[in-house]
């Protein structure tokens, strides 16, 4: 127990840092040297020290978005397995659980947007909406397909130890489409290039960002670390299928770890750095694209092991 508090209490201290590597990497494919690595940390550290700025058309749910995100996101770590060891908590359904929990999250977010009454705000608001409902079909197909394939609902009955090693002994290339859909569910979830810009200031455009305008102070900076916890969510999930394997010793299955998370940040920084946003109207067939791999790799598989 006191070994999976430790690697939660690590991706909570990580995932600005690995967040940071993004800058890094679009900066080097731009040619310039960017901002340090631990911009993020310093960035946290200036809003905290900051006070909030409250709108007289806002509620408390206003103030509820901030804590409902950060919250969500960190408990989530809670029952994900870290470098293969145990999580925290853990019971079958854990995951139906999850992803409830991530949605109410959105919901708290959306409502904050929406409690502003800025039209800005609810038209992102509005794609807030409606993009991850294709993710969330994603997502519980992909859960069809682990759960034939070890008869659990668990993170960890998937990514614990040895588990995604055998899921790829047992469905074999089609958790290929599986990493690429979860990939693809990530950039969407969090809002990154080619789905939306973060980078971006046009409020036309934005998705996250024109959603979280009128936070300021420790609120924004309760949503920016939400936001980093999410990402290295996605990012461990994906990290743990691309590297499977398992050393046989803490410290080096959280370097191996480690590299596959750093692994897929720097993969989203390629992204941003070398494709341009979708208009809004291909945003939807993009992110389709991962229920239709989810859903390929579930008939392919199931078909298999019938």
């Amino acid at each position: 127990m006191i070994e999976s508090i430790l690697l939660w209490a690590f991706a909570l201290l990580t995932a600005p840092l690995f967040a940071g590597i993004i800058f890094k990497v679009k900066a080097f494919f731009g040619g310039r040297k960017g901002s340090p690595v631990l911009i993020n940390y310093y960035t946290l550290i200036k809003l905290f020290k900051k006070g909030s700025v409250y709108s007289t058309s806002t509620t408390f749910i206003f103030k509820l978005g901030p804590m409902v995100s950060l919250g969500a996101a960190a408990t989530a770590l809670l029952f994900l397995p870290i470098a293969g060891h145990a999580p925290v908590f853990s019971f079958n359904g854990d995951v139906i659980f999850i992803l409830y929990l991530l949605g109410l999250a959105r919901f708290f977010t959306i409502a904050a947007a929406m409690d502003t009454a800025s039209p800005f705000e609810g038209m992102g608001a509005a794609r807030e909406a409606y993009f991850p409902i294709i993710c969330e079909a994603s997502m519980f197909m992909i859960l069809i397909l682990f759960y034939r394939l070890t008869g659990d609902l668990s993170f960890a009955a998937y990514f614990s130890g040895s588990q995604p090693f055998g899921l790829w002994q047992t469905a074999g290339s089609p958790i290929l489409f599986v990493v690429i859909a979860f990939f693809i569910i990530l950039l969407t979830e969090n809002a990154r290039v080619p789905v939306d810009d973060p980078a971006t200031h046009l409020e036309l455009t934005m998705i996250h960002e024109v959603m979280v305008l009128d936070h300021s102070g420790p609120d924004f900076g309760f949503i920016e670390m939400g936001a980093f916890l999410k990402m290295f969510f996605y990012a461990s999930i994906v990290a743990r299928l691309i590297l499977p394997f398992e050393l046989g010793n803490p410290a080096l299955n959280l370097a191996l770890f480690s590299l596959g998370v750093l692994i897929v940040y720097l993969a989203v920084g390629v992204m941003e750095s070398i494709l341009a946003r979708y208009r809004m109207d291909r945003v939807p067939k993009f992110v389709l694209t991962s229920f239709a791999l989810a859903f390929f790799a579930t008939a392919i598989t199931l078909e298999f092991l019938r």
